[in-house]
């Protein structure tokens, strides 16, 4: 580490017993590796992979350009979330930052929406992949059934992986998001030349309503044009995956909130750049609107079936590393909650294993949620979970602004941490907005109706715990460990 490394590790530990826990997990990762964190969980080439059919299809290719106001509105919530950052740098993130600046039981229900969004990411993202990498890249025909039991298998190897090492994680994480930034890069590079060279594709095409011209309700409320916001809001999220890392981070107080805005800020520009060269080089856009995987198949026509295939191994990369953070951030939310005995079978999930110092047993959580979800859900359901995290994600960032405008004036500031100085209070606001925006949008189609009462039911499960805690442990609800007033002035 350097002098300033050190420094920050040993001021974070100390901030780490002084809130009454020995800190257990290893200081592992540098700045690049803990903003890969936050930005392989964003992953632009998955999310524009997963998401780019429904835009074409609700929109037409102009609905590309909704990215952009997405991507401002979610800058502006990770400048918030970042404040927290850089004064509480500790494994559970929104769930600690709830804890001790409001009471115990707000950061329960901050801890719980965060598990819920997280496990189900994990299903979601590794499904995706297993359904729309894996099995196309090997020849598979679509499967249901066989999908799920890639999924699990895929789930079982990064659970390996995020047991056996930390360091091991940042180095597969940081490794595929390398990749994904040259491959995207590449890729809109080589589009952009090949249009250029062929003369197929056209600059019309980002203003083109495609197949959508005409639809009626389509400027309405919750018509086509605001649907196609799901892509961006299905992308840009996660990236404050960073500070559920933070108490293996090297220099928290500045690389963890230094990761989740430059992720917002880099995955954005990036996937604007790919969405623009991918929408000019559409030759055909009602055949491609009609594809299941029109990424694919834009590649295909503009660059050949070999750099198809090639996108598809990236992706795959992409895919398994996205999957790999949700599932390591998960387990230090369960890990978390569990040393402050707020979770089920807390004295199992608190485990840290003394050689290789990674929460075992709650990483092993993670794995029989992914199963269990395989096998009670149905492929209807298992697509809504894409949505329902969507607006757990949505409700978990506004109810995170609303606590600092609420607690921001006895925050410590801590010298050289990230800060918004005296611009806090508008950005602060303005991203309340947003996040108003953002759940009004999700919500307002008729067909989140279901992916709004899976969202209830879980936090409704949840709440039987919770309830039992109030009943029979009290205490636990009732008191933080070690000093209560560590982060106010």
């Amino acid at each position: 580490m350097t002098a300033e490394n050190v420094m920050g590790a040993q001021s974070a530990d100390q901030e780490c017993e002084d809130c009454g826990y020995k800190p257990e997990l290893k200081r592992t990762l540098g700045s690049f590796q803990v903003f890969a964190v936050s930005f392989a969980f964003i992953s632009v080439a998955v999310g524009i992979f997963g998401t780019y059919d429904d835009v074409l299809r609700d929109a037409g290719p102009v609905g590309i350009w909704l990215w952009v106001i997405v991507a401002l509105g979610q800058t502006l919530v990770a400048l918030v979330i970042a404040q927290f950052a850089a004064r509480i740098p500790l494994s559970g993130s929104s769930y600690q930052w709830a804890s001790r600046l409001a009471n115990p039981k707000v950061g329960w229900l901050f801890g719980w929406l965060t598990f819920c969004y997280l496990a189900l990411g994990v299903v979601t993202v590794d499904n995706a992949m297993a359904s729309s990498a894996l099995m196309p890249l090997f020849g598979m025909q679509p499967d249901e059934g066989t999908a799920r039991m890639i999924t699990l298998v895929v789930v079982l190897v990064q659970a390996v992986l995020v047991v056996f090492s930390t360091r091991l994680v940042g180095l597969i994480t940081s490794g595929a998001v390398g990749l994904e930034l040259v491959i995207v890069v590449v890729l809109a590079i080589g589009l952009f030349v090949a249009v250029a060279i062929s003369g197929e594709g056209s600059v019309g095409n980002l203003t083109s309503r495609g197949i959508t011209e005409g639809a009626p309700n389509y400027f309405a409320v919750g018509g086509g044009l605001m649907a196609a916001m799901i892509m961006g809001l299905a992308t840009l999220v996660g990236f404050d995956s960073a500070a559920n890392m933070a108490e293996e981070a090297k220099d928290p107080f500045r690389s963890v909130p230094r990761a989740i805005v430059g992720s917002v800020v880099a995955a954005a520009v990036l996937g604007l750049v790919f969405l623009i060269a991918l929408t000019i080089a559409i030759k055909d856009i009602p055949r491609v609107s009609d594809s299941d995987t029109p990424v694919a198949a834009i590649l295909r026509d503009q660059l050949g079936p070999v750099m198809e295939r090639s996108l598809l191994v990236a992706i795959a990369f992409a895919f398994f590393g996205a999957g790999m953070v949700t599932l390591a951030t998960c387990s230090r939310m369960v890990f978390a909650m569990s040393r402050d005995a707020r979770f089920p079978a807390y004295r199992l999930m608190r485990r840290v294993n003394p050689r290789t110092q990674t929460p075992i047993p709650a990483t092993i959580l993670i794995v029989v949620v992914g199963v269990v979800l395989m096998a009670v859900l149905p492929g209807g359901a298992l697509l809504e979970l894409l949505t329902v995290g969507t607006v757990i994600s949505a409700v978990l960032y506004g109810a995170i602004i609303v606590l600092y405008l609420a607690v921001r004036r006895r925050l410590d500031r801590k010298a050289g941490a990230f800060d918004l100085g005296r611009f806090e209070l508008p950005v602060a606001i303005s991203a309340l907005v947003w996040s108003a925006v953002v759940l009004f949008v999700i919500v307002s189609p008729s067909s989140a109706l279901t992916s709004i009462l899976i969202a209830v039911g879980l936090l409704l499960a949840g709440g039987l715990y919770f309830a039992y805690l109030l009943i029979f442990k009290r205490e636990v609800l009732d008191t933080e460990p070690g000093d209560a007033d560590v982060f106010s002035h």
